[in-house]
């Protein structure tokens, strides 16, 4: 499928508590496979169905379709959790290994973005696993690249504070400003 396909059939649309196993499909991926979540074990339908549920109490949370297939899916929620930051707000994004790289991503980081500028945010973080070596099989620098593209800047860097797979890996922080 060619990226005018994929965006000419994509639907973006607000996530809910009956889409919890559609998107913990695509999440075991990542936990199972990849240093891109260093979770360790897959989380239960109930735990995930309620991460979902407390994610909506104060953030958009979407998903994007494929013919009623769900192919991605990216939430915002509190940065650092104090009331100082309600300004501020860390985006997540997952996309089905089959789906990488056509432009899903991005349009579900345009209608977060959006949305949460309506509610008054104004910085916009993402954390990110890196790898310490160049070659790494289960992590590589794609997710941090995606976020640059989109216009994130990396403002920190935490070395070797992760461990999956019997190796470390870096955490960066990426940084998007908009509003005034």
């Amino acid at each position: 499928m060619s990226f005018s396909e994929v965006t000419n059939n994509i639907k973006i649309k607000p996530a809910n508590i009956e889409d919890a196993q559609d998107i913990l499909n695509i999440y075991s991926y990542y936990v199972l496979n990849t240093a891109i979540s260093f979770e360790y074990d897959v989380p239960t339908i109930q735990e995930f169905k309620e991460r979902i549920r407390k994610t909506l109490e104060n953030y958009p949370y979407y998903v994007a379709a494929i013919n009623n297939k769900i192919v991605g899916y990216a939430y915002a929620g509190s940065f650092v959790g104090r009331e100082a930051y309600k300004y501020s707000a860390e985006l997540t994004i997952y996309i089905d290994k089959n789906y990488k790289k056509q432009g899903i991503g991005k349009l579900l980081y345009q209608k977060l973005e959006e949305d949460l500028k309506e509610k008054g945010i104004k910085n916009l973080y993402a954390c990110v696993g890196i790898p310490v070596k160049e070659s790494d099989e289960y992590l590589d620098f794609n997710s941090a690249d995606f976020h640059k593209h989109l216009g994130f800047k990396q403002v920190g860097e935490f070395h070797k504070c992760g461990y999956k797979f019997n190796r470390r890996y870096s955490m960066i922080w990426l940084e998007k400003i908009i509003g005034e």
